[in-house]
C-alpha cells in the first residue's frame, strides 16, 4: 500500500505551530503519518503525508488553528514545485552551544561534542542536565547561540 499526500488547511501564519501540534499527535499516537511539510510561500496549509486519510484525519483531531484536510489525496506531481531537497551547509563547530529547535528536547541547550558531517548530525550534551548524556541530533534540529570565539569578540568591544 502506497502513501498517500494530504492537504490539511490551517490558520494563515499559524502553520509553525500546527505543525508542532500535529507533530506531537503523531508521535503520541503512533499514528501513520510519515511526514508534516510547511510549504515555504504557501500559507495557510500544511502538506502530510499519510498510510491513510483516517491517520491524517487523527493527527490534527483537536489541534487549535488546524481545520479540516481536503477530501482527495494530492498526487506527487502537483506539489513537488513546493519541495526542493536542499543540502545545506552549516557553520557548525565542536565547542558550539546550541538550541535545540525540534524534537523531544526542544528549547534546551546543549553543547555540541561531535558532529557526524556523513548522517548531518551533531552529538550534543544539554548544558541543564545533571548527568552528561550524549544525544544525536539532526544539523537542522539546533541552532547556534553561542559560539568561543565571538564571546572574546564581544568582551572587547
Amino acid at each position: 500500500m502506497e502513501n498517500k499526500i494530504f492537504i490539511l488547511k490551517t490558520t494563515a501564519n499559524r502553520e509553525d505551530q500546527v505543525i508542532d501540534f500535529v507533530t506531537d499527535n503523531i508521535m503520541k499516537k503512533n499514528l501513520g503519518v510519515y511526514s508534516a511539510i510547511r510549504p515555504h510561500g504557501l500559507r495557510g496549509y500544511i502538506i502530510l503525508e499519510a498510510r491513510s486519510k483516517e491517520d491524517a484525519d487523527e493527527s490534527h483531531r483537536g489541534v487549535p488553528y488546524a481545520k479540516n484536510i481536503l477530501k482527495d489525496p494530492v498526487e506527487y506531481d502537483k506539489i513537488s514545485h513546493m519541495l526542493q531537497q536542499v543540502k545545506i551547509e552549516v557553520n557548525i563547530q565542536k565547542g558550539d552551544i546550541v538550541e535545540i529547535i525540534a524534537g523531544p528536547f526542544k528549547r534546551e541547550k546543549a553543547k555540541i561534542t561531535r558532529i557526524d558531517n556523513q548522517k548531518d548530525e551533531v552529538i550534543v550534551e544539554l548544558l541543564e542536565a545533571a548527568v552528561p548524556i550524549p544525544i544525536t541530533v539532526k544539523f537542522d534540529a539546533v541552532k547556534v547561540i553561542r559560539r568561543d570565539t565571538e564571546e572574546e569578540t564581544e568582551s572587547e568591544e
